[in-house]
């Protein structure tokens, strides 16, 4: 490797990237990071994972919408809530996430180079500044490709930044819409549904396909859906979106969406969200050796390796999860496989969570993917409102669903939807990883009043489905 520049070159800091560039740096490579914006972090920090978790954060908070099953429907913590209001706490943690993972990435010796990053060939890289004027060539043993996406856009569709908006820019909103409508319930679109469902804006989501997240277990889908139309959002499923237009009324500047079934929707404002797409066009890919799909996202193996030995992808452009918790997992493996390390890694255990309201984590086998394979199985279920915490936190429609081997009794998949599902979801991912059984559950103690007692409650419920007693 004395031949390179650098020992390996990641493109992109986001989550998969910084991930990748440390694991490296503490196998004692050279490491670098071309990042082409001037802050690090990627989609994930800037505009997309903890910019809307935050925003979910305060519109919880400032709505009231915790406390309304205790306090009424009335209640809130401020009657005129604002995008400033909102966006208060969201710069604050952007700040602060930009300055820890500058700080990591500096702390474990890793170069950040600032420029935009084209391939010359496998192992050599062109990086161009900002101006455009100025360009240098570097050279890797291995190159990581960890570019992210940025949201699929159609040129058919008026994307003016005032009454149509992406995920991408839906921050720069100035005031909150009475209507909105959201294109694509996907999960960022299902995430942006909810949140402005709870600050009372009508929102209408509108998706080609029959269903919320088909990958997720049908009943916690369909919780979702019954709590969206709770807040009365109006869901278009089966539908598919024709044309857009943006128009001037009595009303001010609003939105015209035409349905290909006829019908016609006119909301305040539209945030199209029918996917991402990954940002490789720049990359000169051909080059390298590579193409990327429709979608601008690369192929890898079981070891994130693409086509070219040397060259890996991971993150959000290889496509789903499109998670950050798998991306930076993803980084970790990648970078550990460039250079012959070995790692362990479980991703059939990688826990999914979806920031809805109310949120979605699940680990495991739904039902629809068992009963696909033949595997026999039973359920446990157990709901918030049985729990005294769920009792003083208000959540009063909670649930949380254990799928185990009706033979052998080991747990198979955990599925939860309510607050603090994607915290709570990990006790059940840690018995999975050991080949623990529901038995577990039954047997342990857990803290009172805690959410963690659905466990056991869930566990009983299945075991009393089973017709047996464990002693």
């Amino acid at each position: 490797m004395a031949n390179f520049d650098y020992d390996l070159v990641v493109i992109g800091s986001g989550p998969a990237g910084q991930r990748a560039a440390i694991q490296a740096a503490k196998l004692e490579k050279n490491v670098a990071v071309v990042e082409k914006k001037a802050v690090v972090g990627g989609v994930c920090i800037n505009t997309g994972t903890i910019p809307s978790k935050t925003l979910r954060e305060a519109v919880l908070y400032l709505s009231g919408y915790r406390e309304r099953n205790i306090y009424g429907a009335s209640y809130t913590v401020k009657q005129h809530i604002t995008m400033t209001d909102l966006l208060l706490r969201t710069d604050h943690v952007i700040r602060h996430e930009i300055d820890v993972t500058r700080h990591q990435l500096i702390r474990n010796d890793v170069e950040l180079l600032s420029a935009n990053a084209s391939f010359e060939d496998a192992h050599t890289l062109r990086l161009e500044d900002g101006s455009g004027h100025g360009h240098r060539l570097i050279t890797a043993a291995a190159i990581i490709v960890a570019t992210g996406t940025t949201a699929t856009m159609d040129a058919h569709l008026p994307f003016d930044g005032k009454t149509v908006f992406t995920s991408d820019d839906i921050l720069t909103l100035d005031r909150l819409p009475k209507t909105l409508a959201v294109i694509g319930a996907g999960v960022i679109g299902c995430e942006y549904a909810c949140m402005f469902a709870a600050l009372g804006v009508r929102v209408t989501l509108v998706d080609k396909r029959n269903e919320l997240l088909g990958f997720v277990d049908d009943e916690l889908a369909d919780t979702l859906a019954y709590h969206l139309r709770e807040n009365r959002a109006t869901l278009r499923l089966g539908e598919e979106v024709k044309s857009m237009e943006s128009i001037h009324d009595e009303h001010g500047e609003r939105v015209r969406i035409h349905l290909v079934s006829g019908k016609q929707i006119v909301p305040d404002k539209a945030l199209y969200s029918i996917g991402r797409t990954g940002n490789t066009a720049m990359l000169g890919l051909e080059r390298a050796g590579l193409c990327a799909d429709d979608r601008g996202r690369l192929k890898v193996d079981a070891n994130y390796r693409t086509a070219v030995p040397n060259i890996y992808a991971v993150g959000d452009v290889i496509g789903f999860p499109s998670l950050a918790s798998t991306s930076m997992e993803q980084g970790r493996l990648a970078a550990c496989h460039a250079f012959g390390v070995d790692s362990v890694s479980v991703p059939e255990l990688f826990p999914y969570g979806i920031y809805t309201i109310p949120e979605i984590s699940m680990v495991g086998k739904n039902e629809e993917d068992l009963t696909a394979a033949g595997v026999p199985y039973e359920i446990g279920k157990a709901r918030y409102k049985e729990t005294a915490r769920g009792q003083i936190i208000g959540d009063q429609t909670g649930l949380l669903k254990l799928i185990f081997h009706m033979e052998t009794r080991e747990l198979l998949g955990v599925h939860v939807i309510g607050e603090g599902a994607s915290e709570l979801v990990h006790i059940g991912q840690a018995v999975m990883a050991y080949g623990g059984k529901i038995d577990y559950f039954i047997q342990t103690v857990f803290n009172y009043p805690t959410l963690a007692e659905l466990y056991k409650i869930a566990a009983f419920d299945g075991i009393n489905r089973l017709g047996i007693t464990i002693r």
